[in-house]
């Protein structure tokens, strides 16, 4: 039985570790190289290992797993109201213990390589989708200068082409060999980002998970890999519920005196996920995905009185209650209109 827990400061290149009982008594403090690091935890009877979920942070959880010791991670946010007076790696190490040791705390699962790739991948398709947007309004921006209003999206490149490519234009030709030049990044990175979501899509065909995913309408490839890569097990969560709160899908709280006040979506927890979540609700609730919502359901209902945007918050709420329904079952989607009437 392990009769020691190990806080871990990570860094780069010195790592501060603060050992202690179960009941919390100090058993040692160590300033450790990372050489030094992994030799004295390599010798050490087995532990509970803590460390906050930072950089490199599964990667050393996956290690100290291989030495045999059990490891838990802990959200930042959740170790800092245990710091005490000042912030030094020492004090962070032992605040670390302290807060594993509370037994309320909520962990956070330590992830496999495959997922943390499949991430890197994701991560780098939406990368490139920021630096193309950059590029698009710099050349708004450039065409703004010179009396040219171009709305907003990616689609405006066809109007900004022919504004280019119009003898009459009053454009200097400078401005225009500049145009020229962004737009012929923006095609590059476009490119890139085809070539990524192509890869995206090959990985969400190789798993069972992902292709059950996609059985829900409104998840597509994109959104079911990013649930595989950025998800824990769905078994940390006792319920569904749980599940759309991990995600921000919930309103911001600030109640007191027993009176409930609700607020705005609380944006905290995964962002990637959220995000896709409420992209693949908006499209079930344009006029094209309009047509399969059943009349006198609660989406219809709620559409009836309700802005779409609210709406969509509510269904991925929805959605995202259901994928843990059929990863914690393992089922496909089920429409609730036809299990009804079957």
């Amino acid at each position: 039985m392990m009769d020691t827990v190990i806080g871990v400061d990570l860094a780069k290149n010195v790592f501060q570790l603060h050992g202690a009982s179960m009941a919390g008594h100090l058993k040692f403090r160590k300033k450790l190289s990372r050489l030094q690091f992994r030799k004295f935890m390599a010798g050490h009877p087995s532990a509970v290992v803590v460390m906050e979920a930072c950089g490199s942070a599964h990667y050393w959880a996956r290690e100290m797993v291989k030495l045999g010791h059990e490891v838990k991670l802990i959200a930042p946010q959740y170790v800092k109201p245990f710091v005490k007076r000042q912030k030094n790696d020492a004090a962070d190490a032992e605040a670390i213990v302290i807060a594993a040791q509370r037994p309320e705390m909520r962990f956070v699962e330590p992830k496999s390589e495959e997922q943390q790739a499949r991430a890197v991948l994701f991560r780098a398709r939406k990368r490139l989708v920021h630096q193309r947007t950059d590029l698009v309004n710099a050349l708004r921006s450039v065409l703004y200068e010179f009396g040219h209003i171009i709305p907003q999206g990616i689609e405006q490149l066809k109007r900004i082409d022919a504004i280019l490519e119009d003898p009459n234009s009053d454009l200097p030709e400078l401005v225009r060999e500049e145009c020229r030049s962004l737009i012929d990044q923006i095609a590059y990175k476009t490119e890139r980002i085809d070539a990524k979501a192509e890869q995206l899509k090959k990985l969400a065909t190789r798993t069972v998970t992902a292709q059950r995913l996609q059985t829900m309408p409104g998840v597509g490839p994109l959104t079911a890999l990013a649930i595989e890569a950025f998800a824990p097990d769905m078994a940390a969560f006792r319920r569904g519920r749980d599940f759309a709160a991990w995600l921000g899908l919930v309103p911001r709280q600030h109640s007191s005196g027993g009176k409930e006040r609700l607020g705005r979506v609380s944006k905290e927890g995964q962002a990637d996920i959220r995000q896709l979540l409420i992209v693949g609700a908006m499209s079930r609730l344009n006029w094209l995905g309009r047509k399969s919502i059943p009349s006198g359901s609660w989406l219809a209902q709620m559409l009836a009185r309700k802005p779409r945007m609210l709406v969509a918050i509510a269904l991925a709420n929805k959605m995202a209650r259901t994928i843990w329904a059929m990863l914690t079952r393992k089922e496909d989607y089920r429409n609730p209109a036809q299990a009804v009437t079957a």
